[in-house]
């Protein structure tokens, strides 16, 4: 399979046809060859808009809910990003290339090493795997710019929000009933963070990211 051409093609008709226009966000999706993080069995479907499995209920995101958090983060060059759930590295590889740093948190060993073994083939020196639990973060690196979340959650934890420095924004996928969920912006000011609905979108849920049950007196 030519993976050039698919990752050419799934900037071209998923990407740009859906007002996800960031020049470097369009680059670094068409150089981070995709194939290269997910299982060799599965690497035809790799540029498909769809989340691919990568075992122990994880996923790789879909490439257009991806890149659509992305664009809302508006991640600067000089960004320090905490990339939640990194899995075996491709956010934090695509990252690596619109931020100065990026800490990825991962808590299944063998994605971990898998991640820093591609960062080190593929030459992604601006970014690092911690293995942390995911709804820890990384608070002994924070504040952080920006913090991408790689998965459907139904909250979001107050310790990650407290990670993020005035200014700093955090996005996800927050899921509602039937698992409809929209793509969302949260932005810290001083002690403030607001939150955003940006755009529609589905993604699995991230293992830990479920709503803690309400008691019904």
């Amino acid at each position: 399979m030519d993976y050039a051409a698919a990752r050419h093609a799934m900037v071209e008709s998923q990407i740009r046809t859906n007002r996800v226009v960031d020049p470097a966000i369009v680059a670094a999706l068409g150089e981070v060859p995709r194939e290269a993080f997910v299982a060799a069995q599965l690497r035809t479907v790799a540029y498909v808009d769809e989340a691919v499995p990568l075992g122990q209920g994880r996923y790789l995101m879909e490439p257009l809910a991806f890149a659509s958090l992305l664009q809302a983060a508006a991640i600067r060059p000089s960004d320090v990003v905490l990339d939640v759930g990194c899995g075996t590295g491709y956010s934090s590889a695509i990252l690596a290339r619109l931020a100065a740093t990026v800490v990825a948190v991962e808590d299944v060993a063998d994605f971990a090493r898998e991640a820093n073994r591609l960062f080190a083939e593929l030459s992604v020196l601006n970014a690092a795997v911690m293995e942390s639990r995911l709804i820890d973060g990384c608070p002994k690196q924070a504040p952080y710019d920006v913090i991408v979340i790689e998965g459907g959650v139904e909250d979001v934890p107050e310790a990650l929000l407290n990670q993020l420095g005035d200014g700093g924004r955090l996005v996800c996928i927050v899921l509602g009933a039937g698992g409809f969920g929209k793509g969302t912006l949260f932005t810290r000011v001083g002690a403030t963070t607001t939150r955003r609905n940006v755009f529609d979108a589905g993604s699995p849920l991230l293992p830990g990211f479920k709503r803690a049950p309400s008691f019904v007196f």
